[in-house]
């Protein structure tokens, strides 16, 4: 047995165990980030957007993620198991929200990735969701990050600076803090997001 299929083996029974919320509607609110006003009008939107363009741009809040997955491998499997976007054309967006884990991600359709590119994606989470998030205004860094969301697709949105988080300190100080600013964005926690990945369908 190969060392690959050997590991397929193994895998097997975590994969065969992610459940995945029902695509109820446009908005999937699991962690109750969003009150019924900002549901309707995010749904509105985004079944006007999709009725105009075809893009299908679906938001998805979560309570935390099942068994330690990474939400990259779970961004991924969910796109393809909701068949988010359309049938040959992979041209779905999914933005996805885990504020337990203080986690964000754009999953990003093939169809989609030359307009809605990883660099755009990283952008609007660092410069447009994060800023709101830290501000403990989850509903506003939703509806902005849709918003941008929506502006990249159609080749509208422009590079905005990320907010400073701090007032600017010397260069030495910068420098002291490197290691701190590291754990504390891999070990430590603090809001951070995972940009564009990109999934194709079946």
């Amino acid at each position: 047995i190969s060392i690959g299929l050997l590991l397929l083996w193994v895998s097997l029974p975590l994969i065969a165990e992610i459940s995945f919320p029902p695509l109820t509607g446009r908005v999937v609110d699991q962690a109750g980030l969003l009150d019924v006003e900002t549901t309707t009008r995010l749904e509105q939107q985004l079944q006007a957007h999709e009725a105009a363009t075809g893009n299908q741009l679906v938001v998805v809040t979560l309570k935390d993620l099942q068994q330690g997955l990474a939400i990259e491998d779970y961004g991924y499997q969910l796109g393809r198991e909701c068949g988010i976007g359309q049938k040959g054309k992979d041209n779905g967006v999914l933005l996805i929200v885990v504020p337990s884990l203080r986690k964000v991600r754009i999953e990003v359709g093939y169809g989609l990735e030359g307009v809605l590119t990883d660099a755009l994606s990283a952008n609007i989470i660092q410069a447009v969701i994060l800023p709101r998030f830290r501000d403990g205004n989850f509903a506003l860094g939703i509806t902005e990050g849709v918003d941008a969301i929506i502006q990249a697709m159609g080749g509208q949105y422009s590079y905005r600076p990320p907010q400073n988080q701090s007032n600017e300190l010397p260069p030495w100080w910068v420098i002291f803090f490197l290691p701190l600013i590291f754990l504390r964005r891999f070990g430590m926690g603090g809001f951070y997001g995972h940009h564009g990945g990109h999934y194709g369908g079946s």
